[in-house]
């Protein structure tokens, strides 16, 4: 993760171009699926992230918190063990990000926008959650990740993929 408060350490002109070589590059699908991406889908296209994976109960509870900046194409994938409720709130966020609540398909059930850094009200993304990709605040809505989105990540058993690695 680099240096804390940070999640990457590219120049601006670095960071526009890989953020726009990761949005724009055709076909997405193609190689092996990879921990350390997200490929989303749907009617509105398609982008990619690279994501730091939180994937045990410590790394879950320190998400992004004390995060001062984080690259347009990158974010944080929460995987847990099996699908559940799950919640969460800003506390210690220092920027404004969009939640992507997936269920073990990998389907989007939810998204929440612009969650507000710092606040300590829960937000939930429902019953049967896998995995939340959390981005910069805003970005799902310019993109149009929506309800029904697919998403590609080895976090999701092949057998049961909506759009399997």
């Amino acid at each position: 993760m680099g240096k804390r408060g940070q999640i990457s350490r590219l120049s601006p002109t670095g960071f526009i171009l890989t953020a726009f070589a990761i949005l724009t590059a055709l076909p997405l699908w193609a190689g092996e699926c990879r921990d350390d991406q997200v490929l989303l889908r749907g009617d509105w296209g398609q982008a990619r992230f690279s994501v730091e994976v939180a994937d045990d109960a410590a790394s879950r509870a320190q998400g992004l918190m004390h995060v001062e900046t984080m690259p347009r194409a990158s974010g944080m994938l929460f995987v847990y063990p099996f699908a559940r409720q799950v919640g969460f709130w800003m506390k210690n966020t220092l920027i404004p990000l969009d939640m992507v609540f997936l269920d073990e398909t990998g389907t989007v059930v939810k998204v929440h926008q612009n969650a507000v850094p710092h606040d300590e009200r829960p937000i939930m993304g429902g019953d049967n959650i896998l995995v939340v990709l959390e981005i910069n605040g805003g970005l799902a809505g310019q993109l149009g990740i929506v309800e029904g989105s697919q998403m590609r990540h080895p976090a999701f058993d092949v057998a049961n993929a909506a759009w399997p690695c």
